[in-house]
């Protein structure tokens, strides 16, 4: 079973890429929910797995049944993953990284910018103004800077982010 690129990025993000985070969210899906199943059929370190497994665990977006082996005595973890979590994370990602585009395209709007054609920085009409629209850096003259095309850029990332969320809000595991 392959799981969803937006899923596996979060996975990513959940564990500071740690490799096997996948395979092991994978061997969960696939009917595998014992840490020490889940070391076996990866090939990965029980502890390793272990560590993964709680990561997911402290994001919320897996749960375990504790039990007592009764051979051992020792306690066995059944790990479960929580594909609706995993939903409502990519969800809210994509809600914040709407809300900072169109942070940025209200900036944009409500302020005239000048830029230094040497180093390239770049600032608001009152801060070149005080500066008499010479760069402080290298005393170059401030020019006018158009921001439309950065405005356009940032409604198409708007609306990129638009669709990309629809499609991610129903995730699908391909067979």
């Amino acid at each position: 079973m392959e799981i969803d690129p937006a899923v596996e990025k979060i996975l990513m993000d959940i564990t500071n890429n740690e490799e096997g985070s996948v395979s092991i969210i994978e061997c969960i899906l696939n009917g595998k929910t014992f840490d020490s199943e889940i070391a076996e059929e990866t090939e990965i370190k029980l502890n390793t797995v272990r560590k993964i497994l709680y990561k997911f665990h402290d994001a919320g977006i897996a749960s375990y049944k504790r039990t007592k082996d009764p051979e051992t005595n020792w306690f066995i973890y059944s790990w479960k993953f929580d594909k609706e979590k995993v939903s409502d994370i990519i969800s809210k990602k994509h809600q914040r990284n709407t809300e900072d585009i169109e942070k940025s395209i209200k900036y944009e709007e409500e302020n005239m910018f000048f830029a230094c054609k040497t180093n390239g920085h770049r600032y608001k009409f009152e801060k070149a103004s005080e500066f008499n629209f010479v760069c402080p850096d290298c005393n170059d003259t401030l020019e006018y800077q158009d921001n439309t095309s950065r405005i356009i850029e940032l409604l198409k990332e708007k609306a990129d982010s638009k669709s990309t969320n629809k499609l991610s809000t129903e995730i699908k595991y391909i067979e």
